[in-house]
């Protein structure tokens, strides 16, 4: 190992640069945070897609529709079968009390249904362990789970359906003229079940139903 070389400096300037490098190392370190913040942005409303209809896997029905979370007790239910990384995430950083929409999928008519509120926070989901379950998950292991849940209950219909063809139209309204569905996840990231809402995306979509259709 080399000899430690260093360069003789006197107190003041020593403490001058010492000052200088704390300094710096503030301005990399806020930039890092302004930059991590700028690339992972928080979000607070949500939308999340199921299956309406019956859908069969290895035998067993995937369908889950909002009539059907409100028919549970306490009108509650887990969120599992989540097996998209992104989707995961964003599930991740939900927090209990945020609001999502409950989106039907994969149906004669797409659309949003209802609202839904996050009550638990994202845990494990059991079900990528149940060998049972059509969303068993052979790589994930119980020491080091893949896959995340939360716990969403019921709130209310929307009052009126709002139909994928309807928000489709506004957002290529938006997209040429602006407005708040210009960038809506559901058009942009259109395959992921679990999708961020910005808070002026959500309010917007909300004030709809108090509309005629289009």
């Amino acid at each position: 190992m080399p000899p430690n070389k260093k360069a003789r400096v006197s107190k003041r300037s020593e403490s001058s640069g010492k000052a200088d490098g704390r300094e710096a190392v503030k301005r990399k370190t806020a930039a890092k945070t302004k930059q991590g913040s700028e690339s992972a942005p928080q979000f607070s409303h949500w939308l999340m897609k199921s299956e309406p209809e019956s859908r069969f896997e290895n035998g067993i029905d995937v369908k889950f529709g909002i009539e059907d979370l409100k028919a549970l007790p306490d009108q509650t239910s887990c969120w599992d079968g989540v097996r998209n990384y992104q989707a995961r995430n964003f599930m991740r950083q939900m927090k209990e009390g945020q609001l999502a929409f409950f989106y039907h999928s994969n149906c004669k008519e797409p659309g949003i249904a209802g609202i839904m509120k996050i009550v638990k926070e994202a845990y494990v989901d059991h079900t990528q362990f149940d060998k049972k379950d059509v969303h068993y998950d052979a790589s994930s292991k119980q020491d080091n789970p893949k896959w995340s849940m939360v716990d969403v209950q019921y709130q209310r219909m929307v009052k009126r359906f709002l139909p994928l063809s309807e928000l489709k139209q506004i957002h290529q309204q938006h997209r040429a003229q602006g407005g708040p569905l210009k960038d809506m996840a559901l058009f942009t990231r259109a395959r992921l079940s679990v999708q961020p809402l910005t808070a002026e995306e959500f309010d917007f979509v909300l004030s709809l139903e108090d509309t005629e259709p289009l």
